[in-house]
C-alpha cells in the first residue's frame, strides 16, 4: 500500500483563468454582493419598523431576507478575497466550516419556503381563519423549526465527514467548498458518506418539494373556482412572487446537484452555482419588492421621513 500524506489545506478554483475578466468579474461580483447585502438589509428594516409589515407573511420574508444575506456572506465574501489576491489556498478547517454553513443556510431556506407556501395556503384557502392559524405564536413556532431543522443534514454531513481521510489532491474545483468536492478529494471508501448524503439529504429533500408545492395544488383548485376575474387576479398576486422564488432556488440547485458533474455539463454547473450562491439571494429581494405594494409604500415613507428630518 503506497504512503499517503494527509493534506491540511485545499485549493480553491476562479471560474475563468483570463486575469483581465478575473478582474471585471471582481467588480461585477463585488457590487452584486454589495446589492444583495443593501436590499435584503433594507427588507429586514423595514419589516421590523414598519407595523403595517407586522403580519405573517412579511415575518417569513424578513426570515428569508436574513438568510439570503447569510448565505451570500459565506461565499461571496472569500471568493471576492481569492479574486482580488489569487490567494486561493483555504484550510481543511475552514473549509469543512465554509461547507457546514452552506448546507445549514441552504437547508433552511428550503424549509423557510416551504413554511411560506403554507402560509399562501392559509391565506387563500381558509382566509376566515387565518388570523386564527396563523398566529404569533405558530409563526415563531415554524421559524424555531426552520431554524433548527436545518442543522439536522450540515450536522450530520460533519460527523460523517471526520471518518475520512483527505490526501490529496487537494484540488476543489469550485470557489466554495461543498460537500461533493469534499469527498471527491478524499483517499478513504466515501461509500457511507453518499448513501447518507443520497438517503437522507435526498428524502429530506423529497419531503420539503412536496410539502412546498403540495399546497399550491390547493391553492389553484381554490382560486378557480373564484367567479370573477379580479377576484382570480388578487388571489394569484398574492403567491406568484414566492413562486418565481422557489422555482428559480429549484432550479439551481437541481443542476448543481443532479446535473452530472461532466466535461459536458461543467459550463452549466458553473452558471448554475453563479445563480444559486450570488444572483439568487439578489433576484429574491427584488421580486419581493418590486411587486410588493405594501413594501413599495414602506419604502417611500421611510425615504420621506428620513427627508423631512434631514430638512428640519
Amino acid at each position: 500500500m503506497k504512503n499517503q500524506t494527509t493534506i491540511s489545506s485545499v485549493l480553491l478554483m476562479s471560474l475563468l483563468d483570463d486575469q483581465k475578466i478575473i478582474y471585471a468579474l471582481f467588480i461585477v461580483f463585488l457590487l452584486i454582493y454589495l446589492m444583495t447585502f443593501l436590499t435584503n438589509f433594507i427588507i429586514i428594516l423595514l419589516v421590523l419598523t414598519c407595523a403595517h409589515l407586522h403580519t405573517p407573511m412579511y415575518f417569513f420574508l424578513g426570515n428569508l431576507a436574513f438568510l439570503d444575506m447569510s448565505y451570500s456572506s459565506v461565499t461571496a465574501p472569500r471568493m471576492l478575497f481569492a479574486d482580488i489576491t489569487q490567494h486561493w489556498s483555504m484550510s481543511l478547517s475552514d473549509c469543512i466550516t465554509q461547507m457546514f454553513f452552506v448546507i445549514y443556510f441552504g437547508s433552511s431556506e428550503v424549509y423557510l419556503l416551504t413554511s411560506m407556501s403554507y402560509d399562501r395556503y392559509v391565506a387563500i384557502c381558509r382566509p376566515l381563519h387565518y388570523s386564527q392559524i396563523m398566529s404569533w405564536g405558530t409563526c415563531t413556532q415554524m421559524m424555531s423549526l426552520v431554524w433548527s431543522s436545518g442543522l439536522l443534514m450540515p450536522t450530520i454531513s460533519t460527523l460523517c465527514l471526520r471518518r475520512l481521510t483527505f490526501c490529496g489532491p487537494n484540488i476543489i474545483h469550485n470557489f466554495f467548498c461543498d460537500l461533493p468536492h469534499l469527498l471527491q478529494i478524499s483517499c478513504t471508501d466515501t461509500f457511507i458518506n453518499f448513501l447518507v448524503l443520497i438517503v437522507v439529504g435526498g428524502l429530506l429533500s423529497f419531503i420539503a418539494f412536496v410539502a412546498t408545492f403540495y399546497p399550491y395544488v390547493r391553492i389553484f383548485s381554490t382560486v378557480f373556482k373564484i367567479c370573477t376575474s379580479d377576484g382570480r387576479h388578487k388571489a394569484f398576486s398574492t403567491c406568484t412572487s414566492h413562486l418565481t422564488v422557489v422555482f428559480i432556488f429549484y432550479a439551481s440547485i437541481t443542476f448543481i446537484y443532479l446535473v452530472p458533474n461532466s466535461s459536458n455539463f461543467s459550463a452549466l454547473n458553473q452558471v448554475a452555482t453563479v445563480i444559486y450562491t450570488l444572483i439568487t439571494p439578489l433576484l429574491n429581494p427584488l421580486i419581493y419588492s418590486l411587486r410588493n405594494k405594501d413594501l413599495k409604500v414602506a419604502l417611500r415613507r421611510a425615504l420621506h421621513t428620513d427627508g423631512t428630518r434631514r430638512r428640519t
